[in-house]
Parts: C-alpha cells; structure tokens; sequence
C-alpha cells in the first residue's frame, strides 16, 4: 500500500516538474528573448515563383508561333482591329486602311510580328522581364501614348487566336492570362512612374 501511494506521490511530482519546466522555458522566451523572433529568415519567392508553370503552359505551344510570327501577328492584330475598332486608330499607319484590307496588309502583319516577337522575349524570360518591360513601357506612355486598357484587350485577343490556330489548351489559356495580367500589371506600374495614366 505504501509503494502505491509513494508510487502515486512521484508520479504527481514528475507531472508537476514537467509542467513547470515547460512554463518557464516558455515564460523565458516569450519576456527574455523576443528579439530571436526578428532574426528568423523566412524565404521571400518573387511573385513569378506563383506562376512559372503557366510560363511553361504557354512556352510548349510556343512553334507554331514563333515558326510564323508574321502569319500569327497579321491575325491578332487584324482581329484587335476588327473586334475593337478603336484601337486602330492608335497606330497612326494603321488609320487608313479598311477593315477588309487588314488581313492582307503586310504592314498591319510586321507590326504584328514584331508584339509576338516581344511577346516572345517576356515568355521566355519566365518573369526576370524588368529589362525588357522598361524600355516597352517607356516608349508606349512617352511615345505611342497607349493606354494600359489596350494591352488587356490585345492580351484577350491573343489567347483566342493561339487557342484556335496553335493549338493553346485549356491550361495554356489560363497561364497566358496569367502572365499577362503580371506584365500588365507591371506596367502599369512603370506607366505611374512616368506620369502617364492612360
């Protein structure tokens, strides 16, 4: 009887040993040590680090493209054109042809070539695209004075031509939006800088 009591009294004691201890580890760090919470280094990823398979998405429906970017950009450029009337008038080269002459312009399909070129570079560039972004952003605001909602609209227009003659799947439309919502946004960002609020 007295082993089951003295059993009992050491068990209670242990408890409360553990019990104690384990507060005042706590008390201690929690009054003593605050300032080993600030030297904690928790890994920052770039906001690219979210969206690198919608790159990849994009990139593996990226030959055809880049095999005929004339073709391609004589399509999306004669669709913007023809979808959204307005956006013509921007490209002051542009302003004289008629609609049913876009098609066959080979201007409207250099011009062209040379956005999916771009487009091209910022693809490949996997979100590191400030260097290639500045110098597009400077030119459009300064320059061409386009308005940021121009480069959402022509991004639409290129996700419904790439799905219907590249073969863009389901997946690469969504990461091609995705992407360019980033480049956009980025933009925009550099269109502030400058002045220029479109």
């Amino acid at each position: 009887m007295w082993l089951q009591v003295l059993s009992g009294f050491y068990c209670i004691l242990f408890k409360s040993l553990i019990t104690l201890t384990v507060h005042q580890i706590l008390h201690t760090v929690m009054t003593t040590s605050k300032s080993w919470l600030l030297d904690i280094k928790i890994p920052v990823f770039p906001p690219t680090w979210l969206i690198m398979g919608d790159f990849d998405a994009v990139l593996k429906h990226w030959g055809p493209v880049e095999a005929d970017y004339t073709g391609y950009g004589s399509l999306v450029l004669t669709r913007l054109f023809t979808e959204h009337p307005e956006t013509q008038k921007l490209f002051p080269k542009f302003v004289g042809i008629p609609q049913g002459e876009l098609a066959s312009s080979s201007a409207v399909a250099d011009h062209g070539a040379t956005v999916l070129k771009k487009l091209g570079e910022l693809l490949k560039a996997k979100g590191n695209h400030a260097a290639i972004l500045k110098p597009l952003a400077n030119s459009h605001a300064t320059k061409h004075k386009i308005p940021i909602n121009n480069f959402k609209l022509i991004s639409e227009v290129i996700v419904k031509v790439f799905a219907e003659k590249a073969g863009l799947d389901t997946a690469g439309q969504q990461g091609l939006r995705n992407v360019m919502s980033k480049v956009i946004a980025d933009l925009e960002a550099s269109y502030k800088e400058l002045g220029f609020t479109g």
